[in-house]
């Protein structure tokens, strides 16, 4: 059986543990964008810095964040889930791509995992999460991510009517010291 929101939601535990990657499944009040062609986006979750995800009608996940920016993170919710099991930073991933280069969001997964304060709870996490959904571990998520937002055609505004940008952003690891010295 697929994962679904509602697979996942009905499983308290690992509801409980995805919490602990920053990942809540209830969904905004209010919505506070609109995604073109798309009349009531099916909000299935958030996260701690204000972003959305957004499950399509294609079953894609999409992201938006509360500093404008939006695409495509998942092919479908299982890979979702998948995505925050593996790099529960991928939002960092994101912010170090160097304007949407693989090669520096490999590099970014690599310092980001490197720095985890918590690295047991992270890992207990990830261990349990995957034994309650009988989840299978992501083949390559950083490349699965990076595919999902490479060919994002949502087109996600806010209220005033202005688009979003992608997530990509322009920054390498080389930007950050700490970040730098985890790559070395």
């Amino acid at each position: 059986m697929p994962l679904t929101p509602e697979v996942l939601t009905a499983n308290r535990e690992a509801v409980a543990w995805l919490f602990s990657l920053d990942v809540s499944f209830a969904p905004d009040e209010e919505p506070w964008f609109t995604i073109d062609g798309i009349e009531s986006p099916r909000q299935v979750g958030s996260d701690g810095s204000g972003g959305t995800f957004v499950l399509l009608p294609s079953q894609n996940v999409l992201y938006v964040s509360s500093e404008g920016r939006a695409g495509i993170i998942a092919d479908t919710f299982e890979a979702f889930v998948q995505l925050v099991v593996a790099r529960p930073y991928w939002l960092d991933i994101l912010k170090f791509s160097g304007g949407g280069d693989l090669a520096e969001m490999r590099r970014a997964a690599e310092a980001l995992e490197a720095t985890l304060d918590d690295e047991d709870e992270i890992n207990e996490a990830r261990e349990e999460i995957r034994m309650n959904l009988a989840l299978g571990e992501a083949d390559d998520p950083v490349g699965a991510l990076y595919e999902a937002i490479a060919a994002s055609d949502a087109i996600v505004r806010a209220t005033d009517g202005s688009p979003f940008t992608t997530l990509f952003n322009r920054f390498s690891i080389d930007n950050n010291p700490m970040l730098r010295n985890a790559a070395a």
